[in-house]
């Protein structure tokens, strides 16, 4: 299903321009990785942005609505905004504490930040999120010992060798990402000097060579992929393809694996959309393994798990308070504008009154000297009631009094019945949603 649905990151900001064009999809943004497959929307409507984009998953993906129903889960406000910092501080991954899920998260705000239809809430959550999964990996101890996808990879290899470990294992990896990057580091870990890289092009190779002096790399090309297969006993892949690089009918022809390893092969796949077609685990004396199959590796330590998310959970709370708070303050940015258009118009009404009663002839010197007084007069009187509207969003405290500021303001001064219909269809939807 995440295969199906799958977005490469070159197409997010397609899928946010797609999105923002349905008609109750007001922003979009787009997370999609080996282990999950989300996207975040503002909508002027609840009901019918989730229809909205639950059709457009099924266009996009080619999965009937039914099907795709019953694998959604669908959060709203303070639970969405909840779930994304639980991400961001890899409370949500398959290895708890991982750190490539952060770097996956600022990738959605960088690409957002050029993307049409990423605005300002989304730029808000996000960039919260990334504080709050700073703040998680610097105060708790979540981060320590904790481990990637591509490191569990390895350590599912390990159980799966019994005791041969990695001292006479033949290793292959396919592709030289990131994933790869790491595979590499882990293995050395292991004791595994010797690995064959096959890759599209040889450079990434020499680079992880240099990167990894102690690894033996050996570049193949994908030309060679197969016939390196046959000599492998443990393949790891890790490409951005988006159909399967391997299928039974290509596997059925390699020649068996050595007597060391018992006669199996193992390939773990840790990409998404899979490299290894699910059909290959049907070869005899060949087991094949995917990022799902990674839940064994994880499932010890639950109660160490459990502490280290209660102390992240804490930091979590006060940076959705801090989010809340700021989401709370731009429904002062209405009264401010038309605060300082209510007094600019008082001005430039009594300026034409006093220059027309001084007459034509009046030096454009004098103009300037008067037009400027008028002008400093409103802002200097302006001065306190717009630092009293204005706040950072940091303290819930400062933000309720700045919003029972701006009610008596729009009270004194009447601006509730000049607000304009948007405004008044935002603030419509505030309430709804405080309710």
């Amino acid at each position: 299903m995440r295969e199906k649905l799958a977005i490469p990151e070159a197409e997010w900001p397609r899928a946010i321009s797609e999105l923002c064009e349905l008609p109750h999809i007001e922003e979009a943004g787009v997370l999609s990785t080996c282990n999950r497959m989300e996207i975040y929307v503002v909508a002027l409507s609840w009901h019918r942005g989730v229809k909205e984009v639950t059709e457009w998953m099924t266009k996009t993906s080619g999965i009937p609505i039914g099907d795709l129903r019953q694998h959604l889960f669908i959060l709203r406000d303070r639970d969405a905004t909840q779930h994304l910092f639980r991400v961001a501080s890899g409370l949500d991954s398959l290895v708890l504490g991982e750190g490539q899920i952060l770097a996956q998260v600022k990738q959605v705000y960088k690409v957002g930040q050029t993307a049409v239809g990423f605005g300002r809430n989304l730029t808000g959550l996000l960039k919260q999120a990334i504080t709050a999964g700073k703040r998680v990996r610097s105060e708790t101890s979540i981060a320590a010992g904790a481990v990637s996808v591509s490191s569990a990879a390895v350590e599912l290899a390990v159980m799966k060798l019994n005791d041969s470990g990695f001292s006479q294992v033949r290793v292959l990896i396919i592709g030289a990402g990131k994933m790869s990057k790491l595979l590499v580091k882990h293995l050395l870990s292991k004791g595994c000097t010797k690995m064959v890289v096959v890759n599209r092009t040889e450079q990434r190779v020499l680079d992880l060579q240099e990167e990894f002096p102690d690894a033996e790399l050996t570049f193949q090309p994908l030309s060679a992929m197969l016939q390196c297969t046959g000599d492998a006993d443990v393949v790891f892949t890790s490409t951005a393809s988006e159909s399967p690089l391997f299928f039974k009918e290509s596997v059925e022809k390699l020649p068996s694996a050595r007597a060391s390893v018992e006669g199996v092969r193992h390939f773990i796949d840790i990409s998404v959309p899979r490299n290894v077609a699910a059909c290959v685990g049907e070869v005899e004396n060949t087991r094949v393994y995917n990022v799902d199959d990674l839940k064994e590796v994880v499932a010890a330590n639950k109660e160490e798990r459990r502490r280290k998310a209660m102390e992240a959970q804490v930091i979590i709370e006060e940076e959705l308070r801090s989010f809340e708070a700021w989401r709370d303050s731009l429904e002062t940015v209405p009264t401010i504008k038309k605060l300082r258009s209510y007094a600019e118009n008082i001005r430039m009404s009594e300026l034409e009154k006093c220059l027309s009663k001084m007459g034509e002839d009046i030096p454009k010197k004098n103009k300037k000297l008067v037009e400027d007084l008028s002008r400093g007069i409103v802002n200097k009187l302006l001065h306190g009631p717009m630092t009293h509207l204005r706040c950072d969003g940091t303290d819930s405290r400062t933000v309720s009094e700045t919003l029972e500021n701006m009610q008596a303001l729009e009270r004194m001064f009447d601006l509730k019945s000049d607000l304009s219909s948007l405004e008044q269809l935002f603030r419509t939807r505030a309430q709804k949603m405080q309710q």
